[in-house]
């Protein structure tokens, strides 16, 4: 079970890091700072249209399979990360929440 947990606590990282880096990055660009290009073009256009985007998405193999809209994903995306921390505190749940999973 702690390699499952260990898995899907990288998976969640590397996806919040990406996140995080891409929306740093849109800033900047919005700032001047930066060079917009089309894939952070496309990420603001999807955030504006409440539309998770592409390189967030599961078809990237950074996220996880969803068909909600962002904001749905996000309250998902934080559901999920709780539930994993809860794990590593408590140690192992009675149950589990299969569909939180990435695998």
């Amino acid at each position: 079970m702690n390699t499952v947990l260990t898995q899907e606590s990288a998976r969640y990282n590397t996806l919040i890091r990406k996140m995080k880096d891409d929306i740093s990055n849109f800033k900047d660009a919005n700032r001047g700072r930066i060079v917009m290009n089309e894939d952070l073009e496309l990420m603001g256009n999807s955030i504006m249209n409440n539309e998770v985007p592409s390189n967030w998405a599961e078809e990237t193999g950074v996220g996880f399979m969803s068909i909600k809209t962002l904001s749905a994903w996000i309250v998902d995306l934080k559901l999920r990360v709780e539930f994993l921390k809860e794990w590593e505190e408590n140690g192992t749940p009675i149950c589990f929440w299969m569909s939180g999973f990435f695998f």
